[in-house]
């Protein structure tokens, strides 16, 4: 019987090594456990579901991965093919000209920022792995959110608290119940040492309130939290009026932020973050502790890839417009997704970031019952992929109760299947008139209809 950690909330194990004196595990034991350990990340394992049907030609509606599925602007493509030749490894933190283009970046959106205050990483999903273990403190995180932060959380052998987010908000911890949580932790004998914030938020579209902000950072002060701000949709808001106040702006010698390219600019698969310290010696202890576990597991982020994403971050006329244009086109098809859910009768606070919706099926609970049985969230998410081919995420990988009948959409995907209808769609005065978009949101309103018949 391997030695193994508690069940985090996501229902991941991890392995510990065996106290000090014990037998070691057998290593057929180990893997036996591995095989019920930490499963795939639900959005990639959804995913790969909805690809496997689309190769045995099957028709999918792709509403589960959260991926801007954009083209890479040709600026980008070709930086990245200048310097592709280099192959020399770089400083752990990120070469010059990355870290000073990201202070830049911050420091035009109210965030002053010096670049040695900065550390790039594969993404900003290993920066925030990272963080986590330089931390090693307990998590709070908001419920719902990213189906990723509790699971890293129970990674690096901590544990996550999910905290109610406040109500029509998204991406952040309800201030008075996260100040609950403190005490009821400590009282427990653990200690949250850290609260984490998405803004905009995955998975709701929603963005909080610089009210709710300042709140949760008067709680963080109290107890001596570090904040950690994930902020990868901030240039994603589909109204550019809508207030954002940064967590760093109001606490910034406690608050880590951390953004990347795969949302704005649409190339994930370059997997390419940068994270800001706080300021002080809480943010230079922070940074040290950072690159010392990123040179012992990714060493330094690759070298072309920084080149283009220091052009990228330096956010030239082209770029600018091409983050412009994708703002418009997320925002079009994600509000008419949210109007066909509002239509059909569910309980929905409409997106105003990015490409994701979070429905709650909730009104349909007796009808979805009756006739087809569901119960759960994971239900009616396999109902969709199994009856309709479409492919979404139940509540429940977002830390809510199983029982939830709430769902994540994703219309990042909707924008067609070929590089020309892709940039045809970012070209659109009116999008929703192209006839790939059309049909699919016409096959979602359907499959609405259907299940509220």
């Amino acid at each position: 019987m391997p030695w193994a950690g508690s069940v985090s909330p996501t229902e991941t194990t991890i392995i510990l090594p065996p106290p000090p004196g014990a037998a070691a595990p057998a290593l057929p034991a180990l893997l036996a456990h591995g095989r019920r350990g930490v499963p795939v990340s639900a959005t990639l394992a959804a995913n790969e579901a909805l690809a496997s049907r689309r190769s045995r030609g099957e028709p999918v509606l792709p509403l589960a991965f959260g991926e801007s599925g954009l083209p890479v602007h040709p600026l980008l493509a070709a930086e990245l093919a200048e310097t592709a030749g280099h192959g020399a490894y770089g400083p752990v933190a990120g070469t010059d000209r990355l870290r000073a283009a990201a202070a830049g970046y911050w420091s035009r959106r109210s965030l002053p920022t010096r670049p040695a205050a900065v550390v790039a990483g594969p993404g900003s999903k290993a920066l925030l792995f990272g963080t986590l273990l330089a931390l090693g403190a307990d998590i709070a995180v908001p419920r719902p959110s990213w189906v990723s932060y509790a699971a890293q959380a129970t990674l690096v052998g901590t544990a996550p608290h999910f905290v109610p987010a406040v109500p029509e908000q998204g991406g952040i911890c309800e201030p008075a119940a996260l100040d609950a949580a403190v005490l009821a932790s400590h009282t427990n004998g653990r200690r949250i040492g850290a609260v984490l914030v998405t803004l905009p938020d995955n998975p709701t579209g929603r963005v909080a309130s610089p009210q709710a902000v300042r709140e949760l950072c008067a709680v963080a002060e109290r107890h001596d939290l570090v904040v950690i701000s994930d902020e990868i949709y901030r240039d994603l808001v589909h109204d550019p009026g809508t207030p954002i106040l940064s967590p760093a702006q109001v606490a910034p010698h406690r608050t880590v932020v951390t953004t990347a390219l795969s949302k704005n600019l649409s190339v994930g698969g370059w997997r390419i973050g940068v994270a800001r310290m706080p300021d002080g010696a809480t943010g230079a202890a922070l940074r040290d502790r950072l690159l010392g576990i990123a040179s012992e597991i990714w060493s330094a982020p690759a070298g072309p890839v920084q080149h283009a994403a220091a052009v990228a971050l330096d956010e030239p006329a082209d770029l600018a417009e091409r983050v412009d244009r994708s703002r418009a086109l997320h925002a079009a098809v994600c509000q008419e997704a949210a109007r066909l859910c509002l239509s059909a009768g569910l309980a929905l606070s409409p997106p105003q970031a990015a490409f994701y919706l979070y429905p709650d099926f909730e009104p349909l609970r007796g009808r979805l019952s009756a006739r087809f049985g569901v119960r759960t969230g994971a239900d009616l998410a396999a109902l969709l992929l199994h009856r309709y081919g479409a492919g979404t995420l139940p509540g429940s990988a977002f830390g809510e109760r199983a029982s939830s009948l709430r769902l994540r959409l994703a219309t990042g995907l909707l924008y067609g299947d070929t590089r020309e209808q892709r940039e045809a769609a970012l070209a659109a005065p009116d999008p929703l008139a192209l006839p790939w978009i059309s049909a699919s949101l016409t096959r979602f309103a359907e499959i609405l209809a259907d299940l509220a018949a």
